[in-house]
C-alpha cells in the first residue's frame, strides 16, 4: 500500500514492475516532480508496482489525510495537483503512442531531444527499461547514434 504523495526535491526515484521475474522500469521522477503510486494511495488498495530511489534524494512526504486536507482547503495546492495531473495524462498517452508507433532508435533520439538531462542522471539499464529497449540493443543504438 502507498502511504505517500511525494515531492521530488532532489534525486531519482524508479517506479517499476516484476514482468517474468525482471525488473520493468515504468517511470522515473525526477526533481521538481511530484509522485506517488496514486491509485494506491487514493484507493488504499495495494501497488501493482514499487517506488525507489536509484539515488541520493530528498523528499517531502504527506499522508492521506493531509493531501485530502490540502486538496479540500488550500486553493493553491489544489490548482497545482490539478496542472500536474493534467500534465500528466498528456505525458502518458504520449509516452504510450510512441511505444506503439516509434522504433527504439526513434524513442531515443526523442528522449536525446526532449530530456538530455536523463541520460547524465539515470543508469543506462533503467533507461533502457523505461523505453522498452533491452540494453544490449540500447548500447547498439547509443554507439550508432554518437
Amino acid at each position: 500500500m502507498c502511504q505517500h504523495f511525494c515531492f521530488v526535491e532532489s534525486g531519482i526515484l524508479q517506479h517499476s514492475i516484476e514482468v517474468l521475474d525482471e525488473e520493468k522500469t515504468t517511470y522515473l521522477a525526477l526533481r521538481n516532480s511530484v509522485t506517488s503510486s496514486l491509485s494506491s494511495f487514493l484507493f488504499g488498495k495495494p501497488s501493482r508496482k514499487s517506488i525507489k530511489a536509484i539515488a541520493d534524494s530528498k523528499l517531502w512526504i504527506v499522508d492521506l489525510k493531509t493531501f485530502k486536507d490540502l486538496i479540500e482547503n488550500n486553493k493553491a495546492f489544489h490548482q497545482f495537483y490539478y496542472n500536474v495531473i493534467e500534465k500528466q495524462i498528456c505525458l502518458i498517452d504520449d509516452y504510450r503512442i510512441d511505444l506503439l508507433t516509434l522504433t527504439p532508435e526513434e524513442r531515443y533520439k526523442k528522449l536525446l531531444a526532449t530530456e538530455p538531462k536523463l541520460l547524465q542522471e539515470v543508469p543506462l539499464h533503467y533507461l533502457s527499461s523505461f523505453l522498452g529497449i533491452s540494453s544490449r540493443h540500447m548500447s547498439r543504438i547509443r554507439k550508432n547514434i554518437l
